[in-house]
């Protein structure tokens, strides 16, 4: 199995939504591109969307249509993350652009809100694993980056697969947020 499968499943990632039956309580600190993409597509699927981040500026991203909540506060508050409503969220994602601020933040959420799903965009791989350990659900995008990158090169059977899901979901998941 290639690096990248591990990580992206055949198909896995590519394909798999977070729409459930009923529409879930998602709070996302940090409206980055990652960020803001994934809170405009969740509130397009009708889930109930708060995103936290230090500047009102960064709401920019969400755009117009985006029909969730804004807090403009730090992750690592107790009192914003309650403002956002984290103590009724399902989920809780970090995706800050610091792996400090996310992994402290991802453990806040699930020791102290005790919040059933709890993921963090970590850089670091050594630490990715470690907080993995812990029960936070993490996403290493420097190893799966890598893995796919690496694939690329080496032009390997599958990662022509890969590179054709890929492709086509850069240009697929732009369109489908409008």
């Amino acid at each position: 199995m290639l690096f990248a499968e591990r990580f992206l499943g055949v198909g896995g990632l590519l394909t798999m939504s977070l729409s459930t039956a009923s529409p879930l309580n998602v709070v996302i600190l940090g409206c980055g591109r990652v960020g803001s993409t994934l809170a405009k597509q969740l509130s397009q699927e009708g889930h109930h969307v708060t995103v936290i981040d230090i500047t009102s500026d960064a709401f920019r991203r969400l755009g117009t249509k985006f029909k969730g909540q804004r807090v403009v506060g730090t992750g690592l508050d107790r009192d914003t993350l309650e403002k956002a409503g984290l103590s009724k969220a399902d989920v809780f994602i970090a995706v800050t652009q610091g792996d400090n601020t996310n992994i402290m933040a991802a453990q806040v959420a699930k020791k102290v809100f005790s919040i059933p799903r709890v993921h963090a965009r970590i850089y670091d791989p050594i630490r990715s694993q470690a907080y993995r350990e812990m029960g936070i659900i993490t996403l290493c995008t420097t190893t799966i980056a890598a893995g796919v990158l690496h694939a690329a090169v080496l032009q390997t059977e599958e990662s022509g697969a890969w590179q054709e899901r890929l492709e086509a979901w850069d240009v697929e998941y732009p369109a489908q947020l409008g």
